[in-house]
């Protein structure tokens, strides 16, 4: 029997590296997937539409947005993002466990939605590696970092709702505890609890 897909949503300030993290542990869990959100950004060096993100116009979001296609969607840094349901529910139906990058607005929309999925935030070790980060990445204007900072410290008091929490200091330390978490949360009893009365229905009598 298979079992429905998993929700995991990952979020973390700009910089505390959550992306890095996603993507060092996305090729190692094979029932793992990553959920491409849709974005009205334009797409930076590297990155595939499709693979990365849906990038989309303004109308066409505007759109999704009337024909209630988003599970979450939320203005982030001027642009935004959004989760297609369909996106979703083929995934989890496919028993696929679905890996999302999104904000804390998103996340909150999504935990009223999907309140059986696992929350995680991602943290910098301090404020100042995270400017250093930021600054280090040299893509965004003195201006924009000051801004990234700024919303850092307001979307770091979100984090006690959240389920786990990485501090990402050490990244082969935090990439661990982040597979740690999917692989013990795939073991819970609720979530194999159909599997194996298939395995051994005797043990339901």
């Amino acid at each position: 029997m298979q079992r429905r897909g998993l929700l995991y949503v990952v979020s973390a300030p700009s910089g505390a590296g959550k992306t890095s993290l996603c993507k060092a542990i996305i090729d190692i869990l094979p029932n793992l997937r990553h959920s491409v959100s849709h974005t009205t950004r334009s797409p930076r060096i590297g990155e595939v539409d499709g693979r990365d993100y849906h990038f989309v116009s303004n109308a066409e979001f505007d759109a999704m947005v009337a024909d209630e296609a988003f599970v979450e969607w939320a203005l982030v840094h001027g642009n935004r993002y959004g989760t297609a349901v369909a996106s979703l529910e083929s995934g989890r139906s496919d028993g696929c466990d679905l890996l999302f990058e999104i904000d804390c607005q998103g996340a909150a929309q999504l935990k009223e939605r999907c309140p059986d999925a696992i929350f995680i935030f991602v943290l910098p070790p301090s404020f100042r590696e995270l400017e250093r980060r930021l600054k280090g990445r040299q893509t965004d204007s003195a201006e924009v970092i000051e801004q990234r900072l700024h919303n850092a410290r307001s979307e770091m008091r979100e984090m006690f709702w959240y389920d786990y929490l990485v501090i990402n200091d050490n990244f082969d330390l935090a990439s661990r505890q982040l597979q740690s978490i999917l692989v013990a949360t795939a073991c819970r009893t609720e979530v194999l609890k159909d599997q194996v009365l298939c395995l051994f229905g005797e043990l339901a009598s």
